[in-house]
């Protein structure tokens, strides 16, 4: 690993480790105490976003079971650069989040309707007056039913929904995230139910829980079952991509479900969103990378020391992938190479790095220098792209099982 690589590597280890984390929430705490402030948790609310209806659900199960001031905020979409396919964003946001409803037991029609931008014009300012009062929950959870099933909405008072997403929006940007559905305290963030357990974990170790509050989360992470039958036949096809550390994240725990099942689980390899022109803008960066932290501890994965494959190392694994499946070896490959660039900060660059990712999935690294000179892998990841985005789907790892089609690490349990 070149000097830059190396500390780069050591840096990320340190803003995404555990340690770090922990006396940030100390000195939080510390200056809470000292102004003698409530625990204030930051809800951003998106109307047109399904997995904030979904969220809306629990906001009050939420101050049921602590104590804490819930501030919520109205905010627009998300922008370009957060949605770079907004047609296919929309369109699989609405079946995914039918999904986790039916999962969680909160309520979604299994085929939401599309509202039209009158509609969420007219939802915003529903929504929007009731910001400043406490029943806001119930006020999005009546909206988003109605615009969500396609019924009559209320009268919309005089409120301007512009006033208020543009304060939300603001406030979004300044504690540095983009998304709706999100939760901010103590300046960690925590997405949708799928995160909530993270913060209901870090309010009980600060003794905000209720004296009867439950103590199970609200919505706690499903394990995929690995126990059911699979049919004769099935193939599990994950489209993943080097780079991504959701595909590190997804990759074993894929391959171990596959072969618990006796079925195949079949490596789509594609570019990463950057070398595809898709931005990932710094916010976005901030937040995966400690967003993965976090669930690779959960997870018991390793993770940390990284060596950002971005360009030519990812280039050079790919150029491998033929050379490894003629082998019989490729995800042994796959997952050797996910592995060094995300845990064990291997340069994958350098003909060390790759030789020592080649060498551990017991491939001969002298028969694959050679491959290194082929262009031939451009084609089959270019062929991955095309398949990905006819599925509607852009972002990494995704899915296909049969007619399931899904994207995410935070989805296996859709495999079972």
């Amino acid at each position: 690993m070149s000097f830059d690589s190396l500390i780069k590597s050591r840096i990320i280890a340190h803003i995404t480790g555990e340690p770090r984390q922990l006396r940030k929430r100390a000195a939080f705490e510390r200056q809470r105490l000292r102004r003698d402030a409530a625990h204030v948790v930051d809800y951003f609310h998106d109307v047109s976003d399904p997995y904030s209806h979904l969220t809306a659900q629990i906001l009050r199960r939420l101050q049921d079971r602590y104590e804490i001031e819930l501030r919520p905020h109205l905010i627009s979409a998300p922008p370009d650069w957060a949605a770079p396919d907004r047609t296919a964003l929309e369109s699989y946001a609405r079946l995914d989040a039918a999904r986790l409803a039916a999962k969680a037991g909160l309520a979604l029609p299994a085929t939401p309707i599309p509202p039209t931008t009158e509609r969420l014009d007219h939802a915003r300012a529903l929504v929007a007056a009731a910001l400043p009062r406490p029943d806001f929950a119930q006020t999005a959870i009546a909206v988003g039913s109605a615009l969500w099933q396609g019924e009559a909405l209320p009268d919309a008072s005089v409120t301007k929904p512009a006033t208020g997403m543009a304060q939300g929006d603001a406030r979004l940007e300044q504690l540095g995230h983009y998304l709706g559905a999100t939760f901010h305290y103590g300046g960690e963030w925590y997405w949708g139910i799928d995160r909530l357990h993270y913060l209901e974990a870090r309010l009980r170790g600060r003794g905000v829980a209720k004296p009867d509050a439950l103590a199970d989360p609200i919505y706690a992470p499903p394990a995929p079952d690995a126990t059911s039958p699979a049919l004769p036949g099935t193939v599990i096809e994950l489209f993943a991509s080097f780079r991504s550390p959701y595909s590190y994240l997804a990759f074993d725990r894929a391959r171990d479900i596959a072969q618990s099942r006796g079925v195949e689980l079949r490596f789509r390899p594609v570019l990463p969103m950057v070398m595809r022109g898709l931005p990932v803008p710094r916010a976005k960066r901030f937040y995966i990378m400690h967003d993965v932290a976090r669930e690779a501890r959960r997870l018991g994965i390793p993770f940390g020391h990284v060596c950002d494959p971005l360009g030519k190392a990812v280039e050079r694994g790919y150029a491998l992938i033929g050379y490894a499946r003629e082998a019989g070896r490729l995800d042994d490959y796959a997952s050797s190479f996910l592995r060094g660039v995300w845990a064990d900060g291997i340069d994958a660059k350098t003909n060390r790095g790759l030789a020592r990712i080649v060498e551990r999935a017991g491939l001969d690294w002298d028969k694959a220098k050679p491959h290194l000179q082929s262009d031939t892998w451009r084609a089959e990841v270019e062929e991955n792209r095309r398949i990905l985005t006819a599925l509607g789907l852009w972002g990494v790892p995704s899915f296909r099982c049969g007619d399931t089609v899904f994207w995410g690490q935070d989805r296996l349990w859709l495999l079972a």
